[in-house]
């Protein structure tokens, strides 16, 4: 079974330029979060599946995000590597509440600090 959800304020949307990242340091690690050209907001884990590469330092393109190591692509909706490539990042649910972003994180993954 998996475990309930708490909300953490991250901060605003306006915080992040569009196509672009801001990272936060959880208890699980750093959490890149993601700001589309189309205003969609994104959280995977600031870690590539391929060799641990920053994915918040790697490009945005549309729903994707291309890790700056090794040019693997990973889908931010679901963290999955795309193409020939196999591996997943992982996803951190995310919502907005007004204009402000909320992660989804389980009570051992939390100590998110605010903007």
């Amino acid at each position: 079974m998996t475990e309930p959800l708490d909300w953490y304020e991250f901060g605003p949307v306006a915080s992040i330029p569009r196509q672009s990242a801001r990272t936060t340091r959880t208890d699980a690690g750093q959490i890149a979060v993601f700001r589309t050209v189309d205003d969609r907001i994104f959280a995977i884990p600031d870690r590539c599946p391929h060799r641990g590469g920053p994915l918040s330092e790697g490009i945005v393109h549309g729903h994707k995000v291309t890790c700056p190591l090794h040019n693997w692509v990973i889908d931010l909706a679901t963290g999955n590597a795309l193409g020939a490539d196999d591996g997943c990042a992982g996803r951190i649910p995310v919502r907005i509440e007004n204009g402000r972003i909320m992660l989804g994180l389980t009570r051992a993954k939390a100590e998110v600090p605010g903007d």
